[in-house]
């Protein structure tokens, strides 16, 4: 599927040594790098308003990941690896194109590429900013900030949540609203934060409907378990790859890796995808009566991402680092689309302050 761009983006397909793509590109060729990493169940479609208003001197450059838009079918994301196919294939793409040291930028599920980069690569990392980012210990199935798991097979992440519904509209392209399951209500309702109405919503649409679907793909695999909600993480697919089960010692190595580059944290204000209450945990979920056999607070409580996401931060300037944390208001997981002027001054100063 060819989606439409913006003025000033340019859509090439790029072959690096892991895979073949399309990425986007916007400002001069020889301009200041920018990578933006798009969310999960998306493209970089979503990063084009960005891309196109960044200041002068920057060039844009936004890959569809592996697993997502007009990335190479055949390419699948090896979950247990955790963020490592798409940590690896960001970097692959920047020898291709030449570029040594980079600004970079992650959404959602960019964002755990992100974390994933600062500790495999950080001296190509100029900049890092994370936006409404997941937990750098995964999604599902950890209760403390320090991200204990619930419980030992990590049941409650990977594939096995996937709503089947929600697959099966996106695989039949589905742009109604005559359900609550709908794509087009998901972007309305637990994306942006109503009664936003973003002005491509058929592109954002389009950009959803090219996810890669099936058993290795989205939403991948999983392994039945006998502890709630009685699925367990499967081995294939960026689902499976998101869960806690698979982060390794990604977060020590972070810590301790050299340089640490400056990140900017910002969020909106009512995210409801990423959050201390997150109405896509199967702990919220489950408090809520949505989830049948819900174990407890005890045992089960809904993931504090917010706070693990700053409990890491926080350990990560006492290792030398620094980081800065921005709320955007009144916008929920995509501010940079909800409010583009309040999001790109924060963003353009980060850039221009760490040149």
């Amino acid at each position: 599927m060819t989606i439409p761009t913006l003025p000033g983006v340019t859509p090439k397909l790029i072959t690096t040594e892991r895979i073949v793509t399309r990425v986007l590109f916007s400002g001069p060729d020889n301009g200041m790098p920018v990578l933006f990493l798009h969310g999960n169940a998306s493209s970089a479609t979503w990063w084009e308003e960005t891309m196109a208003a960044l200041p002068a001197g920057c060039r844009g450059i936004a890959p569809d990941q592996r697993g997502f838009g007009e990335a190479d079918e055949d390419k699948k994301v090896d979950a247990t690896r955790g963020a490592g196919d798409w940590a690896d294939d960001a970097a692959a793409l920047l020898d291709t194109l030449g570029v040594d040291r980079v600004h970079v930028v992650g959404n959602s599920l960019g964002g755990v590429v992100v974390w994933r980069l600062l500790a495999d690569c950080p001296q190509r990392i100029l900049t890092a900013t994370v936006v409404d980012t997941g937990s750098p210990y995964g999604f599902g199935g950890t209760k403390d900030i320090d991200g204990a798991p619930c419980w030992p097979d990590f049941a409650g992440s990977g594939g096995g949540l996937s709503n089947p519904k929600l697959i099966r509209r996106l695989a039949g392209q589905d742009r109604g609203m005559d359900s609550r399951f709908s794509p087009r209500l998901a972007i309305r309702t637990l994306l942006v934060k109503p009664p936003f109405l973003p002005a491509r919503e058929e592109e954002l649409l389009s950009s959803m409907f090219s996810t890669h679907l099936g058993p290795q793909d989205n939403p991948g695999d999983f392994v039945p378990s006998p502890n709630w909600p009685f699925v367990a993480p499967g081995a294939w697919g960026a689902a499976n790859a998101l869960s806690p089960k698979y982060v390794g010692d990604a977060i020590e190595r972070m810590l301790a890796a050299q340089p640490k580059p400056p990140l900017l944290w910002v969020r909106g204000s009512h995210d409801l995808a990423v959050g201390d209450t997150s109405l896509s945990c199967p702990g919220t979920l489950g408090s809520l009566g949505a989830i049948p056999g819900w174990p407890g607070m005890e045992i089960y409580p809904p993931q504090p991402m917010v706070s693990q996401t700053r409990a890491v931060l926080e350990k990560y300037a006492a290792a030398g680092g620094r980081y800065q944390e921005i709320v955007i208001d009144d916008t929920g997981h995509v501010p940079f689309i909800e409010k583009p002027n309040v999001f790109n001054a924060v963003f353009h100063a980060h850039l221009a302050g760490n040149r």
